[in-house]
C-alpha cells in the first residue's frame, strides 16, 4: 500500500505540473508569472489577459483534474485485493498529487498556480453533480460579490464537506482538509487584499482588450 501511495502521488504531481499558464504564454506571449499578481492560474490569468485566456488556462487545469481522477478510479476498479475505502484514499492521494504539482512544479521553482481550476476538475471527477452544484454556486458568488477569491473559498468549503458526507474513510477528508489549509495558506494575499478592499474584481477581467 505504501508503494501505491507514492507512485499514486508522483502520477498525480507529473499531471499537475501540465500548466494552462504555458500554453496562454506560448499564445499571449505574456508569462503571467510576471504579470498581475504573479500565479500561474486561471485566475490571475483571467485578471491579467481577459476571460478567454482565463477560460482557456481554466479549462486545461481543470482537465487535468478530470483525468487524474478518472483514470485513477479506471485502474482502481480492477484491483480486486482493495477494499472500497483503500481506492478513495489512492484516489485522493491521486489529488493531493495533482493540487502538489499545479501549486508547486518543479520547472516553476515550486511557485505555479493555487490549484483551484485543478480542484474544480477533480470534485467534479468525484461526483459531477456535486461538482457541478459547488461550480455553479461557485460562478454565482464570484459574481454576486465581484470576487473571486469569495467562490474559491466556498469552493474548497464543499469539497471538504462533501468528502467528509459521502466518501468512505478518514484519510480522503483529511487530505481534502490539508488541500483547503494550503489553498488558504497560498490565498492569503487576496484575502488580505479582500479586506483592505484592494483585490481586483471580476468585472474588471472583462475590460481586458487581449
Amino acid at each position: 500500500m505504501v508503494k501505491a501511495v507514492i507512485i499514486f502521488l508522483m502520477i498525480g504531481y507529473i499531471i499537475g505540473c501540465i500548466h494552462g499558464s504555458k500554453v496562454a504564454q506560448f499564445l499571449s506571449g505574456v508569462d503571467l508569472k510576471k504579470a498581475g499578481h504573479g500565479n500561474a492560474g486561471a485566475s490571475n490569468a483571467t485578471l491579467s489577459l481577459g476571460w478567454k485566456y482565463g477560460v482557456l488556462v481554466a479549462l486545461i487545469d481543470i482537465g487535468k483534474g478530470v483525468v487524474a481522477i478518472i483514470g485513477a478510479h479506471f485502474y482502481l476498479a480492477d484491483a480486486i485485493h482493495l477494499t472500497e475505502e483503500q481506492i478513495w484514499l489512492l484516489t485522493y492521494i491521486m489529488a493531493a498529487g495533482v493540487i502538489l504539482g499545479h501549486n508547486f512544479p518543479f520547472y516553476m521553482g515550486f511557485n505555479g498556480g493555487k490549484g483551484t481550476a485543478s480542484i474544480i476538475g477533480i470534485l467534479l471527477a468525484v461526483d459531477w453533480k456535486i461538482g457541478l452544484f459547488a461550480l455553479i454556486l461557485f460562478v454565482i458568488l464570484s459574481f454576486a460579490t465581484n470576487y473571486l477569491i469569495v467562490g474559491v473559498l466556498e469552493f474548497y468549503l464543499v469539497f471538504c464537506t462533501a468528502t467528509y458526507l459521502w466518501i468512505p474513510g478518514i484519510g480522503p477528508t483529511i487530505i481534502a482538509l490539508l488541500l483547503f489549509g494550503i489553498a488558504i495558506i497560498l490565498h492569503l494575499e487576496n484575502i488580505k487584499r479582500l479586506v483592505n478592499g484592494t483585490e481586483p474584481k471580476v468585472t474588471s477581467a472583462f475590460k481586458k482588450k487581449k
